[in-house]
């Protein structure tokens, strides 16, 4: 997931350019570099592969001087990580233009292939050169750099946010957002951009965020920004406030795993961010090999551990109904010591949020001759899973500090939908993708909105201060959420807590239905529901007590019933949404009974031993 700074100032921009990368580090990279206009109007350029560190010590040996300038950190999609594929990308000389690039250009080999016929030539592997080619061809007609920039985007085809600059133009900045989020920070005749506000700061708390398809021109005192439409238009200016979604800091909360609950709205935005367009899902979001690799699956094996394991049920169910491929589901630590049966172009899709899982890493390792090819889903870029995967996808979570994995959690669901959804879109006939992208990004809103129901569940938590035992009950993609609750209470409030699909009640679970025994049972409003809350009779007769979560339009006299808000979205993403209250009553119980929330006893963050 790249970094985008940039910066037009009255001072000499590097040190901004630089802290401004420092501060995005958390989103991945592999490559990082930047660009400056000197005040003679040449180009600097400084490039290097690996860490902002590794371009600190370059700036070093070759310092750069400016006030205008533009930078950025690459994760690699099109191309490998290497000097020649960072960024900026340029074309021409005197007057070149220089580029930075989030997101994915769909239609690049298109654009490519047009340019290389005028006789341009390529100097990386990326997509995104072939914006600043383009935009060099748009203005040999003499048009002006904002001009010629509006006529190139016109001809590009996915989700981006660029930024550009011109030597013969050194006066002005070009930002360009189209599914990919920029914000502008305004200074005292000095004015900033970049992807990610924390990278604006320490210059800035004024901030303007740019609307989908907005163009800006910036220059040292004046911001102009116009729409989709080019009409002139204001944006909002708003004061920055304290952000702690990469902080290592509790801030106002009281533990870690409340703040890391909290933040899945803007969590599950990131997973999001830049990797759909208006109607379909950017497969390059899952390396430039993803798009073929995809097209030949037959098959699908998951293994996980934990947390990761519930992610990967809920994904095997959605994949095998909405894109027709059969998976299979694999706790690691069982896969690593049996010899695995492995179908003819099957795919290797390991989760872990650290990266660092022993079993899961493991598993990895001993499959990957067998398969396909192999794809990661993690959370830290820099881990040995991610290292060692063909492809990947970064769930962007941010920082989890608490043992109890949350926002990893629903993050990893988020990413394996993408992925539901851009198998289905070529495996399917009958799928329809666009509703389904459209709906997707209402989800982290629902997110929010279900996080109000948190005090409705900390007056529910007081059923549980004295109780040993809770049954939590599901069906279908609602069966792993079960069980993903219950790992939550068991982990954090000590509470003995199994679940079970609800139709497995006749088969055992009933006998232990009592008056004291918790039954949490996750009711959706699907086909289901009437035969399921018939089976939540044979708990009421026998005294249990039910606190049951749904979406539907229900009450049952003398039982507990929260409802959860999913909105008017496909039924694909409702287990995303149900994922937040089985975390809150987890948590609420926790703190009820005194135990030591972040740390909980016996437990580790990273199970780094097999």
């Amino acid at each position: 997931m790249c970094g985008i700074v940039g910066a037009i100032l009255q001072r000499n921009v590097s040190p901004i350019l630089l802290e401004g990368l420092k501060r995005m580090e958390y989103r991945g990279y592999d490559s990082a570099g930047l660009a400056v206009i000197t005040d003679d109007h040449q180009l600097e350029r400084v490039r290097v592969q690996g860490k902002v560190k590794n371009l600190e010590e370059a700036l070093l040996h070759h310092p750069v001087h400016g006030r205008i300038g533009i930078a950025h950190t690459r994760w690699a999609t099109h191309g490998k990580p290497s000097e020649e594929n960072a960024h900026p990308h340029l074309s021409g000389e005197r007057d070149a233009i220089v580029v930075v690039h989030n997101g994915i250009i769909e239609n690049f080999q298109d654009i490519k292939a047009y340019l290389e016929k005028r006789n341009y030539v390529f100097t990386s592997d990326t997509d995104t050169e072939v914006i600043a080619h383009l935009i060099y061809d748009k203005r040999k007609s003499k048009v002006p750099l904002l001009q010629a920039i509006r006529l190139a985007v016109n001809d590009l085809k996915g989700a981006y946010s660029i930024g550009v600059m011109a030597c013969n133009e050194p006066d002005r900045l070009i930002i360009v957002r189209n599914g990919a989020p920029l914000v502008i920070g305004l200074g005292f005749d000095e004015n900033y951009f970049a992807s990610d506000h924390l990278a604006l700061l320490p210059v800035t708390q004024r901030l303007i965020y740019l609307q989908e398809g907005d163009i800006a021109e910036l220059t040292q005192k004046t911001v102009q920004i116009y729409d989709a439409t080019d009409k002139p238009v204001d944006r909002e200016v708003k004061t920055a406030t304290p952000d702690l979604y990469t902080s290592a800091d509790k801030g106002h909360y009281q533990h870690f795993m409340q703040k890391e609950i909290f933040e899945q709205p803007t969590a599950v935005r990131m997973t999001l961010e830049g990797r759909v367009s208006r109607d379909h899902v950017l497969d390059a979001a899952f390396g430039h090999e993803a798009g073929k690799v995809f097209d030949a699956v037959k098959a699908i094996h998951f293994v996980a551990c934990g947390t990761s394991f519930h992610a990967a049920q809920v994904a095997r169910l959605l994949i095998e109904k909405h894109a027709r491929i059969p998976c299979h589901v694999e706790i690691a630590s069982e896969y690593r010591y049996r010899q695995a049966i492995v179908p003819k172009d099957s795919l290797l899709v390991v989760i872990s949020q650290s990266g660092e899982t022993a079993d899961t890493l493991a598993a990895l390792q001993l499959g990957k001759p067998h398969y396909l090819k192999t794809l990661a889903i993690c959370n830290v870029p820099e881990s040995a899973i991610v290292r060692e995967s063909d492809l990947v996808l970064l769930t962007r979570a941010g920082p989890e500090i608490g043992v109890a994995s949350t926002k990893a959690f629903t993050t990893q669901l988020a990413g394996l939908m993408l992925l539901t959804l851009s198998l289905a879109r070529r495996h399917n006939p009958e799928f329809k993708e666009a509703h389904l992208v459209k709906d997707f990004q209402a989800v982290p809103d629902l997110l929010q909105a279900g996080l109000k129901l948190n005090t409705e569940i900390e007056k529910i938590a007081h059923t549980f201060k004295d109780k040993q035992h809770a049954l939590f009950l599901g069906r279908g993609e609602y069966y792993p959420i079960a069980r993903e609750g219950a790992l939550k209470l068991k982990e954090i409030s000590y509470i003995h807590a199994q679940a079970y699909p609800v139709g497995e009640l006749k088969h055992g679970p009933l006998a232990l239905v009592d008056e004291d025994m918790p039954v949490i049972a996750i009711a959706p409003d699907d086909q289901l529901l009437d035969k399921l809350l018939s089976n939540l009779e044979e708990v009421r007769t026998r005294g249990g007590k039910l606190i049951i979560f749904t979406n539907a339009k229900l009450t049952i006299p003398g039982e507990t019933v929260v409802h959860v808000p999913t909105g008017d979205i496909d039924p694909m993403f409702w287990p995303l949404i149900f994922a937040i209250p089985m975390q809150l009553l987890a948590y609420h119980v926790a703190v009820l009974k005194g135990t030591d929330v972040d740390q909980p006893r016996n437990l580790a963050k990273s199970v780094t031993v097999g």
